[in-house]
């Protein structure tokens, strides 16, 4: 039973650790905060052009999924800055391939968004 219990709350330990980093983000990364107001701007158009199931489903993975590539680039940045703080090319080099996969990502969002929202609107 103790084996339970420890693990059961160490899950909710871990929780409170992930809902603390997600705070973390919406509140202080510039980035983040931009990507869930533009969540928040597509899901109010969601309601206003009636998205069907399959589209909200859509919809949402990939807001979440842009919100959380981004979260994972303030990661690498934040580990990158504290290993190396000055100014370092291999460093930069990280850096620029993280907010690469993010910029990928969100290339990929609004080609979604332009075939949810297109056939709605025009």
């Amino acid at each position: 039973m103790e084996n339970k219990e420890s693990f059961l709350v160490n899950r909710l330990r871990s929780i409170k650790y992930a809902f603390k980093g997600a705070w973390i983000l919406v509140t202080t990364e510039a980035s983040i905060k931009v990507q869930v107001f533009i969540g928040i701007i597509m899901t109010g158009l969601g309601f206003v052009v009636g998205l069907s199931r399959t589209e909200w489903i859509i919809q949402c993975l990939t807001i979440g999924l842009v919100i959380a590539i981004e979260g994972i680039n303030t990661a690498v940045e934040e580990i990158a800055d504290f290993i190396h703080p000055d100014k370092h090319t291999k460093i930069g080099l990280i850096k620029d391939i993280s907010a690469g996969a993010v910029f990928i990502f969100a290339v990929t969002a609004i080609i979604v968004g332009i075939l949810i929202y297109f056939p709605k609107i025009f």
